[in-house]
């Protein structure tokens, strides 16, 4: 697919406010935040509530209505295609007109919001950061899918612990969200998870210490800290046995990869 642009935005429409009819010139994911929008495309309406990313294909007639009542925020990443080959344009048919927004799509397009202020749509790092975003939505597609077929007790303990990693968490209150038993808990994650819950708690925590070494300045202290570890040497301990690097060598990697980049 040869894309030649790709442009990120963001825009506040107040209660009431409408946009279009426009015809679709380019693939582009709208990410809405609040408020609510109704999409009609090609005559047909779709209806889109907060927290959900939509795909949009080029070609298409499209027309805007935002929230009456409250202001509606959204962002968009915009990719130009001079032509869709039809086996491409067949592919992306195939997948949900819209889907759950993730904190993976939202720090795509924090990213590439912040490094378009400096380079143009057409340079090297903003194609491949707008592509990423798009290769994203159908593997967010099909961690939708698999994510309804577990058992909703898995769903509950994901959810809890992405929003109490930083908490001291025990296995018990891990179950009670779940409504289940703490052994019944653990013979679930070790069959949908391939992990018990606190191997899945710590593989996150990690994951999110990472994510702040990469693109913050906060001290390996402070991390350590927001991240649920006790002390900055256990942080250190369990970041080199999971990821076989210290945290120096991450930002280091960190800092290399972006002035390779040219940023």
């Amino acid at each position: 697919m040869n894309v030649i642009s790709a442009v990120a935005g963001s825009v506040v429409y107040p209660p009431g406010g409408k946009f279009g009819p426009r015809i679709q010139k380019d693939i582009q994911l709208v990410m809405l935040y609040t408020g609510e929008m109704s999409v009609t495309i090609d005559g047909r309406e779709l209806h889109v509530q907060p927290g959900h990313v939509v795909l949009l294909l080029p070609g298409h007639e499209e027309q805007f209505a935002f929230s009456k009542t409250e202001d509606t925020w959204h962002r968009w990443i915009a990719l130009h295609v001079p032509e869709l080959e039809e086996k491409s344009r067949e592919a992306f048919r195939s997948l949900p007109e819209y889907l759950p927004l993730t904190e993976d799509m939202n720090r795509l397009t924090d990213l590439l919001l912040r490094l378009q202020r400096d380079a143009s749509p057409s340079d090297p790092v903003i194609l491949q950061l707008g592509l990423a975003a798009l290769h994203l939505y159908p593997v967010e597609s099909q961690r939708s899918m698999d994510q309804k077929e577990k058992h909703p007790a898995i769903y509950s303990a994901l959810s809890w612990i992405r929003e109490h990693y930083a908490e001291e968490v025990t296995l018990k209150e891990m179950a009670a969200v779940a409504k289940v038993s703490p052994e019944h808990l653990v013979r679930l994650f070790k069959q949908y998870e391939q992990a018990t819950p606190f191997q899945y708690l710590w593989s996150f925590r990690i994951q999110k210490a990472v994510e702040l070494l990469t693109n913050t300045g906060l001290t390996v202290t402070e991390i350590a800290l927001r991240c649920g570890f006790k002390t900055s040497h256990h942080f250190a301990r369990q970041l080199k046995q999971s990821t076989g690097r210290t945290a120096s060598e991450i930002r280091q990697l960190s800092w290399s990869g972006l002035r390779k980049a040219g940023i």
